[in-house]
């Protein structure tokens, strides 16, 4: 963007005593060359850079993700509190809810949604040696795509490499979680409630998998946050490690 200000600066400030069209050849020449030159470092910084360097780095700010991250969402309100993950209703039961509410039944519809944040919550626990494990296996190869991808390559990279494991895991966890939480019992009373007003659908959803996907998806958008961090900002590189790999993609 720069050398298009410069240029576009020395062709509208051209007058009788203004440079020759030559003059003006030379300088967009420099400027692209000097563009060149900046990708073609940014290139020989990763090829000299060692490759184990490169790959550890990308495994550190993944670790970090799941340590400073996902943790958070294993404690008492991480997805509840949280509006970026927090898990609300499906479609099919907006409007038990929208029916419960208008009965007066307001406390009982938010403690249906807490039951259903707290099994989750619960659930995170079973996924951090599941990523401990993948962050194991990131190659050279994968690495450099990384580095040098968007924002969030990184968890884009974790997602395709431990989102089946983690919901075969998370299923039955979340499954038993309902129970531990008491999900189970809030939400038999709320559809047997809903179910036995008259002229109404009846529902019958599938939770333990709703609530399987949606806490996954809370788990990768927290690892996304950590990694756009890292990305963005110099602060956040906490080792020597972070901060000559990322240096990079700067």
């Amino acid at each position: 963007m720069k050398h298009i200000i410069l240029v576009c600066t020395i062709v509208f400030s051209l007058n009788t005593s203004a440079q020759t069209l030559s003059d003006l050849a030379k300088s967009f020449k420099k400027a692209t060359s000097s563009s060149s030159t900046s990708t073609s470092s940014t290139a020989s910084s990763i090829i000299n850079m060692s490759n184990t360097d490169i790959a550890a780095g990308l495994r550190e700010a993944l670790n970090l993700g799941i340590e400073d991250q996902v943790n958070k969402l294993t404690q008492t309100d991480g997805f509840y509190k949280n509006d970026l993950v927090k898990i609300l209703l499906p479609a099919e039961l907006q409007k038990v809810d929208t029916a419960l509410r208008k009965m007066g039944l307001a406390n009982l519809a938010d403690e249906g949604i807490k039951v259903l944040n707290r099994a989750a919550e619960d659930a995170v626990k079973e996924a951090t040696p599941i990523f401990v494990d993948a962050v194991k296996d990131i190659t050279f190869d994968d690495a450099k795509s990384i580095l040098l991808g968007s924002d969030d390559a990184a968890t884009t990279y974790l997602t395709s490499k431990t989102e089946t494991e983690l919901y075969k895991k998370f299923n039955p966890v979340i499954n038993e979680s309902f129970s531990k939480v008491g999900a189970d019992k809030v939400w038999t009373g709320l559809i047997s409630k809903y179910n036995s007003m008259p002229f109404v659908t009846q529902v019958n959803p599938d939770l333990t998998d709703y609530v399987t996907k949606e806490a996954l998806q809370g788990v990768y958008t927290m690892i996304a946050v950590e990694e756009k961090e890292i990305r963005k900002s110099t602060a956040a590189r906490s080792t020597q490690l972070l901060q000559s790999v990322f240096e990079l993609q700067d």
